[in-house]
């Protein structure tokens, strides 16, 4: 028989189920299931007294808001949220692993792109909208490359347009408009567009071409202006001959054997469970650090997911500069959601109760599992592209899809997607790879996932072996050798800005 339970470390008073536990089971030596316990779900190791810590992970995820039987089954409704970590009290560089997992590979296949730019993974044309009136349009256009133009080109992977709702009626000057307008500016230099990418333009929005490009990128050999043609057709013309020049170009674009120190991977993870933090996100740590071993830059996120770890992060950041970043972007994020009139609570979801996630400290405690145990050389706000190659935390939203645009747009080319609930996620300007935390999900999703990380919660397989299968599957992936499933079916989630500033 295999694993009933998995407890983390020694000094927790609770452990997971791996399967559904049926009343009256036993769990381990002195240990009786009193009710149904679902997978993944917390049972008590110990009697537990009204205001006692319960303990996973080493720590304590909350308070017991009342007393609790050994063998009864912990959920959502009986923990009281501890204080979150204070922010100026933080030890930095305390936690500096140096010696990191051999990697089997250190070079992949991929297109390079001008000095200092990450190379692509995806050969793609690219087009960059400066405001959702234009989207219409665009859309109506990129139908016509596709089928008229693409397949004459057969090197170019896709046409992807950036469409967003961003560009007017917004307060473009306010403060916090940087993070859009710098999530726009970095897409157009993305590194699977190749250095062509096209804009697309209304001409009287707020967002104004020289916002968003660099003075010699905005010429009329990258940028259509709607109210500078006559009319529908001339705009659909205009497109089409820009986009056939744009494709040639790419088209010439070859793979080539290039060292994993020009390679953006990033890491998220979304419809978690209580597995997610034990199995898929342990996994892609171990992947991690054989990719920062190897040169290459690793970015993970989601700021309320690291949140109630982020002291265990701090002592990973390589200085104290680096570790005043990631307090000062805690710092903005809780203000913001207190604006917002919520706090870090608000984050788990449905799914993530019913995986067995009791609240927002177990599961940022299972986040932060897929960082690995690299030395923290960056922190970076959303969108902003990194400046040093190894591990980075890129503070972005827990959403999904603002996430993934964030990562984009810091010039992740290639994403690593760990699931507990399952998602069908994917994004159209870089490939995703979808690992899954049980066996029941990937039994479930066979064609949606890439990766299952579940035979290490059953004892048929350790982190080292899928996390090392995680890393030839990146390897694969990023040199063109195999496409993810969502690439497969053309699963792609729409770019979504992070735009807190206000909107007139």
């Amino acid at each position: 028989m295999g694993n009933r339970y998995i407890k983390i470390n020694e000094n927790d008073n609770v452990a997971i189920t791996v399967n559904a536990i049926p009343a009256g089971t036993i769990i381990m030596d002195d240990i009786l299931a009193n009710q149904d316990i679902p997978q993944g779900h917390k049972i008590a190791l110990c009697n537990i007294e009204e205001g006692q810590p319960i303990i996973r992970y080493g720590v304590t995820l909350g308070y017991a808001l009342h007393s609790t039987k050994k063998g009864d089954w912990i959920n959502e409704h009986m923990l009281e949220l501890p204080i979150p970590p204070a922010l100026d009290e933080m030890q930095f560089a305390t936690n500096l692993v140096e010696e990191l997992p051999e990697p089997p590979a250190r070079t992949f296949m991929g297109y390079p792109n001008k000095d200092g730019e990450y190379a692509g993974t995806r050969n793609i044309l690219g087009i960059v909208t400066t405001v959702q009136c234009v989207t219409g349009v665009l859309n109506n256009a990129v139908k016509r490359i596709k089928k008229e133009l693409l397949p004459k080109y057969p090197k170019v992977d896709d046409v992807v347009a950036i469409n967003h709702a961003y560009g007017c009626g917004v307060a473009i000057n306010a403060p916090e408009a940087i993070i859009p307008i710098r999530m726009l500016q970095n897409m157009v230099k993305h590194p699977n567009f190749g250095g062509e990418t096209m804009i697309i333009s209304l001409g009287c929005e707020k967002l104004t071409l020289d916002m968003l490009l660099d003075s010699e990128y905005n010429t009329s050999d990258n940028v259509v202006t709607f109210q500078n043609e006559n009319g529908h057709q001339a705009i659909m013309a205009e497109i089409m001959k820009m986009a056939e020049n744009k494709l040639k170009r790419l088209n010439e674009r070859v793979r080539v054997e290039l060292p994993l120190s020009e390679l953006c991977i990033g890491l998220q993870c979304g419809g978690s469970d209580a597995f997610s933090g034990v199995t898929a996100n342990p996994s892609a740590g171990y992947a991690a650090d054989m990719l920062v071993n190897a040169g290459a830059t690793v970015m993970f996120s989601e700021v309320t997911e690291v949140r109630d770890g982020v002291h265990i992060i701090a002592e990973r950041c390589v200085n104290e500069e680096v570790g005043k970043k990631l307090a000062d972007e805690m710092k903005w994020y809780d203000q913001y959601l207190n604006n917002g009139q919520v706090d870090r609570s608000a984050n788990p979801t449905p799914g993530n109760k019913k995986g067995g996630l009791s609240n927002i400290v177990e599961k940022a405690m299972g986040s932060i599992a897929k960082s690995g145990s690299s030395p923290i050389v960056e922190v970076l706000s959303p969108g902003e592209r990194p400046t040093k190659k190894g591990m980075i935390f890129a503070a972005t939203p827990a959403s999904d899809f603002v996430c993934g645009s964030c990562q984009l747009s810091s010039g992740m080319t290639l994403q690593v997607f760990m699931t507990g609930r399952g998602t069908p996620y994917g994004l159209e300007a870089a490939p995703v790879i979808k690992v899954c935390s049980r066996d029941d999900m990937k039994n479930m999703w066979q064609d949606l996932i890439d990766v299952n990380a579940g035979p290490i919660a059953t004892g048929e397989a350790t982190i080292q072996e899928i996390g090392t299968q995680l890393f030839n599957e990146i390897i694969d992936v990023a040199s063109g050798r195999k496409q993810t499933f969502a690439e497969q079916y053309e699963i792609y989630n729409d770019f979504t800005l992070f735009n807190p500033a206000p909107i007139t």
